[in-house]
C-alpha cells in the first residue's frame, strides 16, 4: 500500500492540532486525502488554523476538547467516530515541554505535565481501542519525544511523561497486533515549534530561542506519515538521530550526557543567580 493510499478517505483525530507538529500532521494528512478532525481546547486558535487550510474545507472538522479532562476526551472521540462512521487514526499529540532543575519543580508542576503529557494519552487510548477493535482496524499514534527514549538531564519531569508514553505505546503494539490494531510512537528531537517557548505552567517566553538544529514541522510530519504505513513502532524524527538513540542504549553516549548536564547546570545557575 502506498503512503497516500494508507490515509485516503480515512478518519483521523489530531489533538494539539492548531500549531506545531499537530498542525503540520493535519495539513499533511489532508494533502494525502484523509478526513481530519482538528482537536484543541482554544476555539479561536482552532478556527484560525482551519481557515489556513480552507482549501480542504470538505474534509476538515473541528473538535473543542481539553485533553486533561477524561469526560471531554471520551465525548470528543466517541462523537467523532459516530459522526464519521469509523475512527481510523488517533494522533495523541497534545503536550507541553518541561526543562528545569529538579529542585525547582513543584508538585503542581509535576501534576500539570503528567495530566497533559501522559493522562491525556491514556484517556485517548482508553476510549479509542474498543471502537477500533469493533471495526477491526485502527492506528493509534502517540507523540512521545527523543526524551522518551533517551533521558536528558534537567528534563526529569518531561522525560518521565514521555518514557511513559513510549512504554505504553510499545506494550500495546505487541498486545494488539493480532487484532488488527497498530500503535506507533513518534519521538521527535528538536522541531521548530512553539513548545520551546512555553513553560509547564503555560506561560509563553518569547525571548527563548528555538535551537538552531531544529527541523521544520512540515518536514517532520512528512517523515512521520511516510513511516506509519511501515507499521514502525518507534519513529525517531529526524531519522538520523536513531543512531544516537541506539548509541545511548548500548552505553556509547554517557560522556555526552554528562557534558550536557554540566552545560545546563551552569546555564541555570547563571539564570537563578541573576533573578
Amino acid at each position: 500500500m502506498g503512503h497516500d493510499e494508507y490515509y485516503k478517505d480515512k478518519t483521523c483525530i489530531v489533538t494539539g492540532a492548531n500549531s506545531g507538529i499537530g498542525y503540520a500532521l493535519t495539513e499533511e494528512l489532508l494533502k494525502r486525502g484523509a478526513i481530519v478532525y482538528m482537536a484543541g481546547r482554544n476555539l479561536k486558535r482552532i478556527e484560525k488554523a482551519t481557515e489556513k487550510l480552507s482549501v480542504y474545507s470538505d474534509r476538515i472538522h473541528t473538535v473543542i476538547v481539553d485533553v486533561t479532562i477524561q469526560e471531554q476526551v471520551e465525548k470528543a472521540i466517541e462523537n467523532t467516530a459516530e459522526e464519521a462512521g469509523r475512527l481510523d487514526f488517533l494522533f495523541n499529540n497534545a503536550g507541553v515541554g518541561g526543562t528545569l532543575p529538579f529542585d525547582k519543580a513543584t508538585i503542581d508542576d509535576w501534576k500539570r505535565i503528567i495530566d497533559l503529557n501522559l493522562w491525556s494519552v491514556i484517556y485517548g487510548v482508553n476510549v479509542a481501542v474498543p471502537i477500533m477493535l469493533k471495526q477491526g482496524f485502527g492506528h493509534i499514534v502517540n507523540t512521545s519525544s527523543i526524551a522518551g527514549i533517551v533521558p536528558p538531564p534537567f528534563q526529569a519531569l518531561y522525560s518521565l511523561t514521555k518514557f511513559g508514553v513510549t512504554g505504553l505505546t510499545e506494550s500495546l503494539r505487541y498486545e494488539y497486533k493480532e487484532k488488527g490494531l497498530h500503535f506507533s510512537t513518534i519521538c521527535p528531537a528538536n522541531i521548530a515549534t512553539a513548545i520551546f517557548k512555553k513553560s509547564i505552567d503555560g506561560v509563553v517566553h518569547n525571548d527563548v530561542k528555538i535551537p538552531d538544529d531544529a527541523i521544520p514541522a512540515d518536514k517532520a510530519a512528512k517523515q512521520i506519515l511516510d513511516d506509519l504505513p511501515k507499521e514502525k513502532g518507534i519513529i525517531v524524527v529526524p531519522e538520523e538521530l536513531r543512531e544516537w538513540w541506539l548509541g545511548y542504549v548500548f552505553g556509547k553516549a554517557e560522556d555526552g550526557m554528562f557534558e550536557l548536564a554540566h552545560e545546563r547546570r551552569e546555564s541555570y545557575n547563571n539564570y537563578y543567580n541573576n533573578k
